[in-house]
């Protein structure tokens, strides 16, 4: 086996590690979310939109990235 092959393994395995890590993040938020974030209507309050929207935020960085989209727009 080349040095190169050995890296194109090595790279794949760590791709596929960190795929693994995301998909694990995103099926946890999206229980979190199906849960409404472990909240009740009547606990709502401004901390709660807060905390919210820090993670909408963080997570349309990311999806702009991802799809180059807002200000990763090409």
């Amino acid at each position: 086996m080349t040095r190169r092959t050995t890296d194109k393994s090595k790279a794949l395995d760590a791709f596929i590690a960190a795929k693994l890590e995301i998909d694990t993040m995103l099926e946890r938020l999206k229980a979190l979310s199906d849960a409404h974030f472990e909240t009740t209507p009547d606990e709502i309050n401004w901390g709660h939109v807060g905390t919210l929207s820090h993670y909408r935020d963080k997570l349309r960085e990311i999806s702009d990235m991802a799809f180059r989209e807002g200000e990763h727009a090409e």
